[in-house]
């Protein structure tokens, strides 16, 4: 005869218990952290935020140590929270690896969240519009896209995939080259007509310029490459704005010359409301990337983004202005758009 053995609970080992609640206390804590709020990690867990508060107080008492900072307006991580966090997460990210690893190993469609991490110009532009083919093709999948302009930690941050430009140097993330990023100089065919443009990085002095201001403070500067070497310029301008959308918007009002880059240009260069100038001096040593950490197995939510966002952003044709400058060769100048019939830049 069968029998159901049960263990008295007055005589189960204190230890099972006790690793249960610190595991849970684990959790909530590196969720809070990641979060930055109670809230938040309550909602990302699916649980009430008392049971979050209980968690982090229980696992606080049983280290002796206060982990985090509480005032009514913020939470931040105490000394001895940000050291139980560094050697936490090793831990932690490789208990959730070993979770997704053996999710994907199940028979079904991919599935899960995915946080997405872009400039706010590129993901604008670019990546906000192919959201919804992607949701189509794998509903199973969840979307959250941060449009941000610092660069992410993507360990801290939780960020999957994060979209990079410029010039990337990180040994802790993979970076795939999407497309290049080209900087060029542009301008309306009627500023041409009436301004001309300039034939050399100094002459832009003489121009009426459209500059940038970036989220620390400063204004961006205009790149080039001027005989193999890096060259930095600041013209001065009348009209400063913070988002390239809107210095897009000026210069096609006529407002003056702007540096932006190709993939936020191609479609107006190629319908010919903007020409470019100064194109032997931009810098070609940029590209847009593709960013994730390294891991051994990727779960599959993350290839199949990855591999269906490459192909779409490749077969919009986002370095169209790279492949019209090659063309080309020479910067467009004020005297050939005397006429009327050379006004579009791009055949």
């Amino acid at each position: 005869m069968n029998a159901m053995i049960q263990i008295p609970t007055d005589r189960q080992d204190p230890s099972t218990s006790s690793f249960s609640a610190s595991y849970a206390g684990v959790v909530a804590f590196m969720t809070v952290a990641t979060e930055g709020s109670f809230a938040r990690a309550a909602d990302r867990l699916g649980v009430g935020r008392s049971a979050v508060s209980r968690s982090v107080q229980k696992l606080e008492g049983q280290l002796g140590a206060r982990l985090f900072s509480r005032t009514t307006r913020s939470t931040s991580l105490t000394a001895e929270g940000e050291l139980f966090f560094e050697n936490c997460r090793p831990g932690v990210e490789r208990i959730q690896q070993a979770l997704e690893d053996m999710r994907d190993l199940r028979d079904g469609p991919p599935r899960g969240q995915l946080r997405i991490s872009a400039t706010h110009g590129f993901g604008r532009k670019v990546i906000a519009p192919l959201m919804s083919e992607f949701h189509m093709r794998y509903p199973g999948i969840g979307i959250e896209l941060q449009l941000e302009e610092r660069a992410p930690d993507l360990a801290v941050d939780r960020v999957d995939v994060a979209f990079r430009e410029g010039r990337l140097d990180d040994s802790q993330v993979i970076a795939k080259q999407i497309i290049p990023m080209q900087m060029l100089v542009c301008a309306t065919p009627d500023y041409v007509r009436r301004h001309g443009l300039p034939a050399s990085v100094d002459e832009l002095q003489a121009h009426a310029c459209i500059n940038r201001r970036l989220p620390n403070g400063r204004l961006r500067s205009w790149d080039f490459e001027i005989d193999g070497r890096a060259h930095s310029a600041m013209p001065q301008g009348d009209i400063v704005l913070n988002d390239d959308d809107l210095i897009l918007r000026a210069t096609l009002d006529g407002e003056g010359l702007a540096q932006l880059p190709g993939f936020q240009v191609c479609e107006e260069l190629r319908k010919g409301t903007l020409v470019t100038c100064l194109d032997q001096f931009a810098p070609d040593d940029r590209a847009h990337y593709l960013c994730y950490l390294s891991r051994r197995q990727l779960p599959k939510r993350i290839r199949v983004f990855i591999d269906f966002i490459t192909a779409q952003i490749r077969a919009l044709h986002l370095d169209f202005a790279t492949e019209m400058t090659r063309i080309r060769g020479n910067p467009v100048s004020g005297a050939d758009m005397q006429d009327d019939s050379l006004a579009v830049a791009v055949d």
